[in-house]
């Protein structure tokens, strides 16, 4: 099975990032300008938070609060699961999976941001496995 080491070397994407200090109405720009469903939030160097769509639906237009006032920091997620690179993409979906994640962190042994994987990303992963699996047992019984 792919470690996230390899993904994210073929994924070639660094995570969009936002402030914390930033309003909701800017984060979501960001999102929809890098076609995103999540951007992760960054004081400097450490990882504070992730905020989602979906935390803008619950948080924001349920709650009728205003994404021009409100800053990232009062709505985000601020409680992270994270993985590391040498992570699989089978235990990252298990993770996500269980716990209805749709986006993953990627630290590094010093607690760097390395990138984000989503449950796009990990589908997208598994497939392409089973298909190459498919594929050498194909050939194999046609021998």
């Amino acid at each position: 099975m792919k470690t996230l080491k390899q993904l994210l070397a073929e994924k070639n994407r660094l995570p969009v990032v936002v402030s914390p200090k930033d309003m909701v109405f800017h984060a979501l720009q960001v999102m929809a300008d890098n076609g995103v469903g999540a951007v992760l939030v960054m004081d400097g160097e450490r990882l504070v938070g992730i905020f989602s769509e979906r935390d803008y639906a619950r948080k924001i237009a349920l709650a009728n609060k205003n994404s021009k006032e409100t800053p990232v920091s009062e709505v985000m997620t601020s409680k992270v699961a994270y993985v590391t690179p040498e992570n699989t993409v089978s235990e990252c979906m298990t993770l996500m999976t269980e716990h209805r994640f749709r986006h993953l962190p990627v630290l590094g042994n010093e607690g760097e941001l390395l990138g984000l994987v989503s449950i796009g990303d990990m589908v997208k992963a598994t497939i392409r496995e089973q298909k190459f699996i498919i594929a050498q047992l194909e050939h194999y019984i046609a021998q």
